[in-house]
């Protein structure tokens, strides 16, 4: 059985390109990461508050609002290189900004243009991820792999942030976000091109939202929204507390570190391991794990401590993302997957545009750790349409 749709080339004639895809995601991805931690730390350094590190980290979603569908659209009309392509324009642009004009709104476009970088290429490359899976069950292992992209750019991306931060300067670790775009382009261009079927002119194109008739997407959104405000979550509170403990840059570095690396292990089992896991149980499961873990982060002592917590969300949270990937995948048909990927990046954004403001609001107003608090809360209640998938 052949996943790639009618009229596409054979799935054997892509799969020699599949660690080229890899890498140009975590080229791509790191350069938002290494964008996201230095803008993190440049404003706290500059005195600002908690509340303005939420709304900086809030811009990350805003461009994915607008052009997530758009980008899904573009993917099942042309492929894999064209949004590739318009990805890393971004990225570069919005790194260049932040690079050469140190102040508060050029930062904050950068963040905008890099945040909208990743969504654009990102629906590209897991729709042509998808396309290289000869047979369903494929589908866990091939998204695992292409899960470990971001997995290792967060891993690498904050720690050596944080050590050009500490020994060079801020400016370094812009400059080290500006130099990955480029990379990331000269890696794609490995992957051959294949281009989707030609539509006729009859052809009418379905909107993206009447994908949500569909009750098991609508159910994978739901949990997927979830598990996303974790992560979200997660990255708020952690330049946030370890600021107001006094850790280093290379310390929080270290500990946001921590998540990914645990975040790309799992990731490597479920390659693995990946016949002999049940979907649906490993996503309640995962679910469990991190809002026990979400609940006693905040009694977590000195940097080791958060170190173990965050490796076990990473644990937990880099777990779900191959599942769901799969999961949509089967769920929705072959000739809407850039459609059904785009809408999930969309309702996930949209969300991480109110979540980090939110956390900055209720992190002033009550404790530092409240967001986990609050996350814990949420990922409970999402246990319910967890359970009917």
């Amino acid at each position: 059985m052949t996943l790639a749709g009618p009229g596409a080339p054979a799935p054997k004639n892509l799969r020699h390109a599949f660690p080229w895809l890899i890498a140009t995601m975590i080229c791509v991805h790191a350069c938002m990461a290494t964008t996201r931690v230095t803008a993190s730390l440049w404003v706290l350094n500059q005195g600002y508050g908690e509340a303005s590190v939420g709304m900086l980290l809030s811009l990350f979603a805003v461009a994915p609002i607008a052009l997530s569908l758009w980008a899904g659209r573009l993917a099942d009309r042309h492929g894999f290189h064209r949004p590739v392509g318009v990805g890393v324009a971004l990225a570069l642009a919005g790194a260049l900004l932040a690079l050469v004009v140190q102040q508060v709104w050029a930062i904050a476009a950068g963040c905008l243009l890099c945040g909208g970088a990743v969504a654009v290429a990102a629906v590209a490359m897991q729709r042509e991820a998808g396309l290289m899976a000869e047979e369903p069950g494929e589908l866990k292992k091939i998204f695992s792999w292409m899960a470990l992209g971001p997995a290792l750019s967060n891993a690498l991306s904050p720690i050596v942030a944080g050590l050009l931060i500490d020994h060079i300067g801020v400016s370094a670790a812009f400059g080290l976000a500006a130099a990955l775009p480029v990379v990331a382009w000269a890696l794609a261009r490995h992957v051959p091109r294949n281009p989707p079927q030609v539509l006729t002119r009859s052809f009418r194109e379905r909107a993206a939202w009447d994908l949500f008739r569909l009750p098991a997407y609508r159910r994978l959104l739901v949990v997927n929204l979830a598990l996303s405000a974790g992560w979200d979550a997660h990255s708020f509170v952690v330049p946030v507390v370890g600021h107001a403990r006094g850790l280093s840059a290379a310390s929080i570095g270290l500990v946001l570190g921590s998540f990914a690396v645990a975040a790309t292990v799992v990731r490597l089992a479920i390659v693995r391991f990946g016949d002999d896991v049940d979907e649906a149980r490993a996503l309640r499961a995962a679910m469990a794990l991190a809002t026990l873990t979400f609940m006693a982060y905040a009694w977590l002592p000195g940097t080791p401590g958060l170190m173990l917590g965050s490796a076990l969300l990473g644990t937990a949270l880099g777990s779900v993302q191959p599942m769901i990937l799969a999961m949509m995948h089967r769920a929705t048909p072959p000739e809407r997957h850039g459609q059904a990927l785009g809408l999930r990046m969309l309702t996930v954004n949209g969300a991480t545009v109110a979540m980090p403001v939110g956390f900055g609001v209720l992190a002033m107003a009550t404790a530092l750790a409240a967001p986990m608090w609050l996350m814990a809360s949420v990922l409970l209640l999402a246990q319910w349409p967890a359970r009917k998938l």
